[in-house]
């Protein structure tokens, strides 16, 4: 096996609707519309050439899990989504790279990630 990418990830929402404005409208995800109907509740949405896939129903107890979202400028993206009253952690270093977490309205936790920032 070769694997090229990560395709997707799902994760689960309460209120898609919710979930759809805080992820397009505040994080600036695409909405897709060629999601199928599964008989359940939830949105496809475009994050550069990936996706997440939101399903309808309770987000699991948080452990730790998470994606991370690559973003060119970190401190610009934290400071945007603060004057839009999100609630971000300060990015801090790991290795290289510069990294902060905040949660979309399920509680789900969702990193911003910058590449070689914390390079000296």
């Amino acid at each position: 096996m070769h694997p090229l990418a990560v395709h997707h990830v799902s994760i689960n929402v309460i209120d898609v609707d919710e979930a759809v404005a805080f992820y397009t409208g505040v994080l600036g995800c695409r909405l897709r519309s060629d999601r199928p109907d599964f008989g359940f509740g939830g949105a496809w949405l475009d994050v550069g050439h990936q996706q997440v896939h939101l399903i309808e129903g309770a987000a699991p107890p948080a452990v730790g899990q998470h994606f991370a979202v690559l973003v060119e400028d970190i401190t610009s993206a934290v400071d945007e989504l603060r004057r839009r009253g999100v609630e971000v952690s300060d990015p801090v270093p790991v290795g290289s790279s510069l990294q902060a977490f905040l949660q979309d309205p399920a509680g789900n936790a969702v990193e911003l990630h910058q590449v070689g920032a914390a390079a000296g």
